[in-house]
């Protein structure tokens, strides 16, 4: 459609686009889903049709799912679920993926604001994987007899086994239960950190090791003495953290406002113009 004599709109070129993408997702091809997202997104800025925007974000949502780009899934997730134009049932189903995805996540900042922003949303409360939310969201330790509900949510692509052996939810949940008692602990052996995430112990060395020198966590190992050493981190990002859960609920209020008194709203914003 680029090269031929024959012209065609953005908005028919658009959504062939975005109907190719569909069908390699529904085939769980997300390389060649992801092409035609990359040549749709090339589009999409230029097209009015918000029926297309909205197909277009959702597939890219979906292709960032597939490639286990969790956190940013989740957040394309979120951001459908207070789309208007979307029926109400497909916009709590988003809102269920978005949670989903941010279980699934690596634990760090970006997934623990991801957390807070979920865990205050009201309609989170009725999502069956709500009580894994709160747990996380509230830096409780999780153990393996919880997730049995949970698991079955999670689509097939979603139950893939990592390197090293364990499932992504495996995976996810031991890296919460590592930061987790990292709030918990000033240190602890190696041994009893095992017996705490329920793997082996090398295993645990090796996940705390991964998480500090990626920065998701702060500490050091100490392998002569078989003992993990946590570091209290700096205050700043806390006050960040809590400035932007207070600026998240100060938005939520004005949006609230605006829907319940338009006019009153109109004129005070009128009013402080001026």
């Amino acid at each position: 459609m680029e090269t031929g004599q024959k012209q065609y709109s953005v908005d028919y070129k658009l959504d062939v686009y975005l109907r190719i993408a569909r069908l390699y997702l529904e085939d769980e091809d997300a390389v060649q889903a992801e092409a035609f997202i990359n040549r749709a997104s090339l589009l999409q800025n230029e097209s009015k049709n918000e029926n297309l925007q909205i197909h277009y974000k959702v597939c890219y949502a979906r292709v960032l799912d597939f490639r286990r780009k969790f956190i940013e899934a989740a957040q394309r997730y979120n951001e459908l679920s207070y789309r208007p134009i979307i029926a109400e049932e497909e916009r709590i189903s988003a809102l269920k993926k978005a949670l989903i995805c941010t279980i699934l996540a690596p634990a760090g900042q970006q997934r623990s604001r991801m957390l807070g922003i979920l865990f205050k949303d009201e309609r989170c409360q009725t999502l069956p994987a709500f009580n894994i939310l709160e747990k996380m969201y509230l830096e409780r330790i999780i153990r393996k007899t919880e997730l049995q509900d949970f698991e079955n949510l999670l689509f097939a692509h979603q139950k893939a086994v990592t390197a090293d052996g364990s499932t992504i939810l495996e995976r996810a949940v031991v890296e919460h239960n590592l930061l987790a008692a990292s709030k918990l602990y000033n240190n602890i052996l190696f041994s009893e950190l095992g017996a705490l995430l329920q793997i082996p112990q090398e295993k645990a060395e090796k996940i705390a090791a991964q998480m500090i020198t990626e920065g998701r966590m702060s500490g050091h190992v100490d392998q002569i003495e078989s003992i993990v050493y946590f570091e209290a981190r700096d205050c700043l990002p806390y006050w960040d953290k809590q400035i932007q859960s207070l600026c998240y609920d100060v938005n939520q209020v004005i949006e609230k406002i605006a829907n319940v008194a338009p006019e009153w709203m109109s004129k005070y914003s009128d009013e402080q113009m001026c």
